[in-house]
């Protein structure tokens, strides 16, 4: 379920459902703890399998800040995943075109391995550049595979 959706009741139990995993991205405007509800209309509609992802929250209006203190609140409810490249995004750039910070992707990816997340989302590309969305917020894919290495050595470490 898209970040701006989460809140969209129909939505959520139209997912519910389908008795499949419905992994709900939490919406750049709520606290962690306000996912609960969107967990317990997928799970009043009958279906256990829900998953949680966070991707940032607004800060300010041109960027997005991770809140770590936010992924065990999100775990209470559900196993929550970080999506490290939406995380970085950076909307409403004054060149109309969101803009990201892929310099950061090591550093948050491993923060939230530290964190304890249960999973993790990252978008890559050959080149970002001409990726035909988010390119601006990828990791270039020569430099995924050390990237993992790293973060499961810090799995390990936990």
């Amino acid at each position: 379920i898209p970040a701006f959706l989460c809140r969209q009741t129909e939505l959520l139990v139209a997912a519910a459902k389908t008795r499949k995993v419905v992994n709900i991205k939490k919406g750049q405007f709520l606290s962690a703890d306000a996912m609960r509800f969107a967990v317990n209309k997928v799970k009043e509609s009958g279906n256990e399998n829900v998953w949680l992802t966070e991707r940032g929250t607004t800060f300010g209006y041109q960027d997005l800040v991770v809140d770590y203190r936010g992924i065990p609140v999100m775990q209470q409810y559900a196993p929550t995943i970080l999506d490290i490249t939406h995380s970085l995004q950076q909307p409403n750039q004054s060149s109309g075109v969101t803009g990201g910070k892929p310099e950061l992707i090591e550093t948050v990816a491993k923060a939230g391995i530290a964190v304890g997340v249960d999973g993790i989302f990252i978008e890559t590309h050959p080149n970002p550049t001409e990726a035909k969305s988010d390119g601006a917020n990828m990791l270039r894919l020569d430099l995924l595979e050390e990237l993992l290495t790293k973060l499961i050595k810090i799995r390990k470490a936990i």
